[in-house]
């Protein structure tokens, strides 16, 4: 089992206030947030955007390996991650998902890409965790 450690600091009220997401326990990748970058068009990054590369990143590598125990050597798997942050009731919630990737994968058929991609949208670990989401998937071969 493998642990991994993230933390976020948020100085003053929502619509004034900013804060860090720290993605490892040595500081390495730092991402600044505050009420503007996440429900307006300010600068800085959100929970959410985070939140989809770690869902593209690990369907990626689930896709990867689903090829390659198919006996495939992807050269190269692209993964878009679209996530929406939508009003509910009193608050928000992140209502959808949608994958967008594009595979280099030497001598697949369209047809087995697409059902390996849907395979590994279905289990990838974070798709697991995010099982209340509406995850979507659009999956095409670029050979």
């Amino acid at each position: 089992m493998s642990k991994h450690y993230a933390k976020s600091i948020w100085q003053g009220d929502l619509q004034n206030g900013n804060g860090t997401m720290i993605a490892d326990t040595e500081n390495e990748l730092k991402a600044p947030y505050s009420f503007s970058s996440r429900f307006e068009d300010g600068q800085g990054k959100s929970p959410e955007e985070l939140i989809g590369a770690a869902h593209s990143g690990c369907f990626s590598m689930a896709l990867s390996m689903l090829l390659g125990e198919e006996g495939y050597k992807p050269e190269k798997i692209e993964t878009d991650a679209e996530v929406t942050l939508a009003k509910s009731g009193d608050g928000f919630m992140i209502s959808e998902i949608l994958l967008k990737t594009n595979g280099n994968v030497p001598g697949i058929e369209e047809d087995k890409f697409n059902e390996l991609a849907g395979t590994a949208k279905e289990n990838c670990p974070v798709s697991q965790a995010l099982k209340g989401v509406n995850i979507r998937l659009e999956s095409h071969l670029i050979n």
